[in-house]
């Protein structure tokens, strides 16, 4: 998900990709701990997408202008 595609989305709605992303890198770290991970860009990829909703979350709440 790219920052303007995470821009677009309603506070609620980026709240439940939030919550969404936390449960699939919890799921993608349990299949890294079993040898079932095949691709193991996938957890940078969910880290990187998380931090984008939490920073543009707190630029909300902060009232900081997004260009």
């Amino acid at each position: 998900m790219r920052i303007n595609e995470v821009r677009a989305l309603g506070a609620e709605e980026m709240k439940k990709q939030l919550e969404s992303a936390h449960e699939e890198l919890f799921t993608v770290r349990r299949r890294l701990a079993t040898k079932q991970l095949a691709n193991h860009r996938e957890i940078p990829r969910l880290k990187k997408k998380i931090a984008r909703i939490k920073t543009i979350l707190k630029q909300r709440e902060l009232g900081v202008r997004q260009d």
